[in-house]
Order: structure tokens, then sequence, then C-alpha cells
């Protein structure tokens, strides 16, 4: 007689789900979102400190030429603190004002108000007129407008 022997079927296991993930992803979950906030940051200080760099460079060369034209040479500072302040993020803030608006946002930036009250005042007039009063101190303006940049190293 033969032995009997009692086999069964093969049963194939059961299908790999989807859910829940293997701990690979979850590192992927965790880590894609902190990369793009690391770059983002990372972008955002390297503009900024293209953009400081730029303004500084600016600001030295406006000091060199600073013996000719006085008017041209507060045009110059004007423009250069405006596209520092537009190229440094802040557009949106800063693209409409001017006047006293721009003053007031200049002395927010440095202690006192040198800007509106000060010496700074001839950055709104002086760009739009023919001649430039005498008592105008151009170095003292080319100053304040460094301290200004100085502190946006932050």
């Amino acid at each position: 007689m033969e032995p009997s022997l009692n086999l069964r079927d093969i049963h194939l296991p059961d299908a790999m789900s989807i859910w829940p993930p293997a701990i690979g992803w979850w590192l992927l979950l965790i880590l894609i979102p902190i990369l793009i906030v690391i770059g983002w940051f990372l972008f955002k200080r390297l503009t900024r400190r293209t953009a400081l760099k730029g303004a500084r460079s600016l600001l030295v060369d406006i000091k060199r030429q600073a013996a000719g034209d006085k008017g041209q040479t507060i045009r110059a500072l004007s423009h250069c603190l405006r596209r520092f302040h537009m190229s440094n993020g802040q557009r949106e803030q800063v693209a409409g004002l001017s006047g006293q608006a721009w003053l007031l946002y200049l002395d927010g930036l440095v202690d006192g108000t040198p800007f509106s009250g000060g010496i700074g005042r001839c950055l709104v007039d002086a760009p739009y007129q023919k001649t430039i009063a005498d008592d105008v101190d151009i170095n003292a303006l080319i100053e304040l407008c460094e301290t200004t940049l100085k502190g946006q190293n932050r």
C-alpha cells in the first residue's frame, strides 16, 4: 500500500499593498518640503547679498564722481537707494512710494529722522530742480546713504 500524502495546493502570497508606504517614502515626504524651504531661504539670502554688494559698488562710484554736478550726484543716490530696495524683495512696498512717504520709509531704516527732517530731504526735491542750493552737503548725504546700506546687513 502506498502511503497517503496530504498535499495542499500552492497558495500565492497576498499582493503588496501601497499603504502604508515604506520608511524611505516617509523620509522623502518630510525632506522634500524642508529642502524646498531651505533652498528658498538660501536663494533670498544670495539675492539680498548680491543687491547689497551692487548698491555698495554703485555708492563707491557715486562717491568717486561726487566732485562734479551736485544734481547728478543726488539723482544717482536717490536711484541707488530705490534700486536696492526694489531688488531686495520689497518691490510692493517701495515701488509706489514718493515724496514724504519715501522719506519716512527710509527713516524707518536708520535711527532718528535724517531723511524726512535732515539732509536726506533733498533726495526728494533736488532731482527735479535745475539748480541745487549751495548749502547741500553732498558728503553728508553720501555718508547717510552708506549708513542706510550698512544697516541692511541683517
